[in-house]
């Protein structure tokens, strides 16, 4: 009898404890430096979910290796709902076919997806001295100094970076990569000549290019950026058909962190998504605000290690 009502307790007890959740401050770690894309869409949306959990959310950053240190720190936390990863097209799309030996985590095995947060395009951005304004006109300046144009990224098997050598590759460019610790860099490598070019992260770069520190040249989308709609698609020139790289944000768990807090956390992030002040802020970044359930989003990745799999193949590159 007295086993009997102790179990009866506790199951009456158990929606009372989930329903707590949560109870003390979340962790959204990044695998980025402070001031790059990634960050700045970050703390805008740990500002509006912690409103909507009523926690606070605290913003870590732990750059290093394309996201791949973040990445292994969070699959290895506990799965309990308080440590989240903002995961990237970086570190769910093209690491694990840059990484053979050193990824450090598993992409599908090691998390739960929570669901979709943005899509960010990229933009093709020069120094405002370069002597060209268009696509057109960067390919004939760079045919007729080959070897002589720098363009910098965010990292060694960034977006960033690929997206620059898959431009080089269709126009058959000879064009120098120059790696560096973030975008914020990187933008700032190309602004004072140091580099010549980059295909920036929008929101990252949308300052500059409305101060006139960067020249907006194309965005990587199928269609125009809302934000720059007089700024062309690369695919709009001569030479680029089909040329398309779209980046993305999404909130990820550790592996086995209870369905509940999932759910949780889906909602509540649907529920930020919904804040006309989130809205603006992502869209005056560059950056559109999107949403998923976690099925979606586990759909979504493995959609993407296909993809970016086969890009890494056709441009050659290698990182371990």
């Amino acid at each position: 009898m007295k086993k009997a009502l102790a179990a009866t307790l506790l199951t009456l007890a158990l929606p009372a404890a989930q329903a707590a959740y949560p109870e003390q401050p979340i962790r959204l770690v990044i695998g980025y430096a402070a001031g790059g894309t990634t960050d700045i869409l970050a703390r805008a949306l740990a500002e509006q979910l912690s409103k909507t959990l009523k926690q606070s959310i605290i913003v870590e950053n732990k750059p290093g290796a394309a996201g791949n240190i973040a990445a292994t720190s969070v699959q290895q936390a506990a799965p309990d709902g308080y440590t989240l990863f903002m995961a990237t097209v970086s570190s769910h799309g093209i690491n694990p076919a840059l990484y053979k030996k050193s990824l450090g985590y598993d992409p599908v095995g090691g998390f739960e997806p929570v669901g979709m947060v943005a899509s960010i395009p990229l933009v093709l951005v020069a120094n405002p001295k370069l002597p060209a304004t268009d696509v057109a006109g960067l390919v004939t300046l760079a045919k007729s100094k080959p070897g002589e144009l720098n363009y910098s990224s965010s990292g060694n098997g960034s977006p960033v970076h690929l997206a620059g050598a898959m431009f080089a590759q269709q126009a058959g460019l000879d064009m120098v990569h120059v790696p560096y610790r973030g975008g914020a860099l990187a933008n700032t490598a190309v602004m004072t000549g140091e580099a010549q070019l980059s295909f920036a992260t929008l929101p990252g770069a949308m300052p500059q290019v409305k101060a006139g520190t960067l020249r907006a040249l194309a965005v990587t989308t199928r269609e125009r950026s809302p934000q720059l709609p007089d700024v062309p698609t690369v695919a709009e020139a001569p030479g680029f058909k089909g040329f398309e790289i779209n980046t993305w944000n999404a909130l990820l768990a550790p592996k086995g962190t209870p369905p509940q807090a999932v759910a949780t956390l889906n909602a509540a992030l649907k529920e930020a998504m919904t804040s006309d002040k989130l809205k603006e802020h992502f869209q005056r970044e560059g950056a559109t605000p999107a949403t998923s359930t976690p099925a979606e989003l586990g759909n979504f990745i493995q959609t993407e290690l296909d993809k970016w799999a086969g890009v890494v193949k056709s441009v050659n590159i290698r990182v371990d």
